[in-house]
């Protein structure tokens, strides 16, 4: 049940966390395309924003599976730098090159700040929702 939660963890902080900070640096004038992004994406046409709403979720697992077991101030550490350096070297490294977009110094900060926020996201909705869990009987 803990991995399922840590899924919808993922997902849900990439829609309120990720993409909310994504759209106050938008409206900043500091990030060039508008949040949640509804195009289709190949193959099957799902929208994109979805699209990485399902991969967060599924780096929302892989987080929990690292930083779960930490208490205290190593939990939240855990949570911001992994949550922010994982993600952000896969697809700088790989998903960006991939899809021929660029990469730079910016696309770099950028995508480690908006992860580290994923990944606090992630770490709070995990409390939450453990907290959830206990109160009810």
């Amino acid at each position: 049940m803990v991995w399922i939660k840590a899924f919808i963890a993922g997902f849900l902080a990439t829609l309120i966390f990720h993409q909310g900070l994504f759209a106050v640096f938008y409206l900043l004038g500091a990030a060039p395309v508008p949040p949640y992004n509804f195009t289709p994406t190949p193959p099957l046409g799902v929208p994109a924003v979805l699209s990485l709403a399902f991969f967060g979720g599924l780096w929302g697992v892989a987080l929990w599976a690292i930083a779960g077991r930490l208490i205290g101030a190593k939990y939240w550490l855990a949570n911001i730098g992994i949550g922010a350096l994982a993600p952000t070297a896969v697809a700088m490294l790989v998903v960006f090159p991939m899809k021929g977009l660029a990469v730079s110094a910016q696309t770099w900060i950028g995508g480690l700040v908006l992860n580290g926020f994923w990944g606090l996201g992630v770490g709070l909705l995990m409390v939450w929702m453990a907290a959830k869990a206990k109160r009810q009987p």
